[in-house]
């Protein structure tokens, strides 16, 4: 079934619009169920849900990746992808490791004396736990996405969750992150002993990665008892393209995207209605010849869309509403209208900087919010891994000069308490003569 070519603001585009990432209500129940089981049993839960769900025998002798583990899947990794996953390491550590630059505690005077200090301290986490997910894919890039803004951040203590230990490539990865710790689970019952611990896992501060349904549940779940990254939704790809972009290089881009599963979204929005009918050919084409030609289908059928708007302007206001995680930019003046552009997880500009670029290699996180969530919310980045301290030093005459106000406006919400405090320092350090 080709994908559909549709007139914005004529035909119905509600397929574009509206996405969700926590519309599977039918799993909460299940997924309580594991959080408590685990959360009240410790490693008896978590150790039987390995069981059922991932079919691993663990104990609390085998729940960590061994030594010998690591070097074996050393062995069965081509030494060409290791020298590929160390350089894709470098440049994205060096990406992260420019933004720790901006997080440095700062300090003013304030007050009528100009006495007093304000300011902000940062503090990286002291230890965060990131879930790897196994399923349809491996994913040893997320690895390399989510540990090294977290390690250039200054996270002290850096442990993996994975199903996946089948996949040495997912080990090797972790290894030349430096990751000491990898835990032999997944699924719901991995967030939840990294949210609250058990005697086999450390409980973290914060829980990052993405994962299938019953992951992004449990995350949602047990969010303020533990921090999370986000909500992660189902991958997705909007591009927005003119007369000067190749249908061939299009239609590949938003395939890249439709073979992650079924409810992967791939948006063409383009101001040429030939270029449009070109793309929905290339489309059929180039899936007979894609492995995961079964899987492109079914997404693109059930998410797919191309739309026609009538310029550039619109298709800008078309992706801001949409809010997708990638955005390309495929048009003349890619840069000026990258500029425009407020919502969206990634932007790609030009032709030569493709989607799978982000995914694997140029730097920034591939973590990215999803399901429009970008109107709102970041990339993962060296912020999600540090926290701001509010930092207030103030002197006595500062405080004395303000005291009055403070009690005047504690006073009127009713805490007497906090009126009290301020009344005590103004009686014993203030102008007796005038209390």
């Amino acid at each position: 079934m080709s994908v559909p070519i549709l007139k914005y603001g004529i035909d119905d585009t509600s397929r574009v619009f509206g996405r969700t990432q926590l519309g599977n209500s039918e799993y909460i129940s299940a997924v309580n169920e594991i959080i408590e089981n685990v959360k009240n049993r410790k490693d008896e839960a978590l150790f039987e849900y390995a069981l059922k769900f991932d079919r691993q025998k663990i104990d609390k002798d085998n729940v960590l990746v061994s030594d010998s583990e690591i070097e074996e899947a050393y062995s069965k990794v081509d030494k060409a992808l290791v020298e590929s996953i160390r350089k894709a390491k470098a440049g994205i550590l060096d990406y992260h490791s420019r933004q720790k630059v901006k997080f440095s505690n700062e300090f003013f005077k304030s007050g009528a004396s100009g006495e007093s200090t304000l300011g902000w301290i940062y503090r990286p986490l002291a230890r965060v736990g990131l879930y790897v997910p196994g399923g349809k894919a491996s994913y040893p890039s997320t690895v390399l996405m989510t540990a090294l803004p977290a390690i250039a951040a200054g996270v002290d203590e850096v442990i993996v969750a994975t199903p996946n230990i089948n996949n040495p490539a997912i080990l090797v990865a972790c290894k030349e992150c430096g990751i000491k710790k990898i835990y032999k689970i997944g699924g719901a019952q991995a967030v939840a002993a990294m949210a609250y611990g058990t005697q086999s896992v450390p409980r973290v501060d914060l829980i990052a990665g993405p994962g299938n349904v019953f992951v992004t549940l449990a995350k949602k779940q047990v969010f303020g008892h533990v921090a999370i990254d986000m909500i992660a939704g189902p991958s997705e790809i909007l591009i927005i393209a003119d007369e000067s972009a190749d249908a061939k290089l299009l239609a590949s881009d938003l395939l890249s995207q439709a073979e992650h599963d079924e409810q992967a979204a791939s948006i063409l929005v383009t101001i040429s209605e030939d270029l449009a009918k070109k793309v929905q050919k290339e489309l059929d084409r180039q899936t007979a010849l894609l492995e995961r030609k079964d899987i492109i289908s079914k997404s693109l059928e059930t998410n797919g869309a191309i739309i026609v708007a009538k310029d550039i302007e619109e298709a800008i206001m078309i992706a801001d509403e949409v809010a997708p995680e990638h955005l390309e930019v495929c048009t003349e003046n890619a840069g000026e209208v990258a500029m425009k552009l407020s919502n969206a997880g990634a932007i790609f500009v030009g032709n030569f900087s493709p989607e799978p670029l982000g995914d694997y290699f140029a730097g920034p996180s591939h973590v990215l919010p999803t399901s429009g969530s970008a109107r709102y919310s970041s990339v993962l980045s060296v912020d999600t891994f540090m926290k701001k301290i509010s930092y207030i030093e103030y002197a006595k005459q500062d405080l004395l000069s303000c005291a009055d106000d403070i009690i005047a406006i504690a006073e009127s919400e009713g805490f007497g308490a906090h009126a009290n405090t301020i009344k005590l320092r103004k009686a014993e350090y203030g102008d007796k003569e005038k209390i």
